[in-house]
């Protein structure tokens, strides 16, 4: 009998070394260019289903199988390859990500059908289900909904304009209900540089300069890490993260001469750091992991 995990993780192995690491730039760019005319499409998709010749000698899978298995994942590879670079927008992170899920639903499926006794119904059921679907809802918690609550909850504070910006203008101000909720629930430092840089008020201030969209990836990492290492019980890496966050984030905005700008970006970080590490708290609790 084949465990279901034993059979899965050889094959996500040797799909990863030979997508990622034996398949060439040269590969990838010819396929674009030629798409089913590339012999690189052909030779990459034939590696990938050869690859999986070695697990299934190792796992013991007999030869009929193991020739079906081959065929299986070379064919689908091909494929989803094909599919992916004659998508005018194939290079975009959603497609690699589309692509990759493909890969790995084929193997998953492959994987099920090997694993003597495995089913749906068995995963379902299995002791660590629950657990397994709660850490996820807590991520997926962590990412839209908490920046739509911090986004909420900063729309009640507006970006005054500082004494020294006074001069410029003097009855204008900054409101953050006027920003993409987005941009200042990700991250409060997104929207500090679209005010710096669009409004007239802060000509004489110091300009926050980065990505427009930097912010929002910002906060969903840092909510990502913060999670991860509650979930593990390393609250001190939290610190480690916000201080880290705070030298490279900050260093500008201490330089600058509008108080209430930067203490709307520390509003912000705050109140991430604080949600994040509440959920991380209950669904510790919720999977019995003593809180330290």
């Amino acid at each position: 009998m084949f465990d279901f995990f034993g059979v899965l993780i050889p094959f996500l192995f040797i799909h990863i070394i030979c997508d990622f690491y034996l398949q060439p730039d040269s590969w990838v760019e010819a396929k674009k260019a030629h798409t089913y005319r590339s012999p690189e499409l052909y030779f990459h998709s034939l590696l990938h289903g050869v690859g999986l010749i070695l697990p299934a000698m190792v796992l013991g899978i007999d030869w009929r199988s193991t020739v079906c298995l081959v065929v299986i994942v070379a064919v689908t590879h091909f494929v989803i390859d094909l599919w992916k670079v004659t998508t005018p927008k194939g290079g975009k992170l959603a497609y690699f990500v589309i692509d990759q899920a493909l890969h790995v639903l084929v193997l998953v499926a492959i994987a099920f059908h090997v694993t003597d006794g495995a089913s749906i119904e068995a995963v379902l059921t299995h002791e660590h289900f629950s657990d397994g679907v709660l850490v996820v809802f807590a991520y997926l918690l962590i990412l839209k909904p908490t920046s739509i609550v911090i986004g909420a909850v900063l729309g009640k504070y507006p970006v005054e304009n500082s004494a020294e910006d006074t001069s410029v203008n003097a009855n204008t101000s900054v409101n953050v209900d006027t920003m993409e909720a987005n941009d200042a629930a990700a991250d409060p430092v997104t929207a500090v540089a679209k005010v710096t840089t669009a409004s007239p008020v802060n000509a004489g201030a110091t300009n926050v300069s980065g990505l427009v969209a930097g912010g929002e990836l910002i906060g969903y990492l840092e909510r990502l890490l913060i999670l991860t290492f509650t979930l593990v019980g390393s609250y001190a890496a939290v610190g480690f993260v916000l201080a880290a966050k705070s030298i490279f984030r900050f260093g500008e905005l201490n330089q600058s001469a509008n108080r209430s700008m930067t203490e709307y970006v520390l509003i912000g970080s705050l109140l991430s750091v604080v949600i994040t590490t509440l959920i991380g708290a209950v669904v510790s609790l919720g999977l019995g992991i003593k809180l330290k």
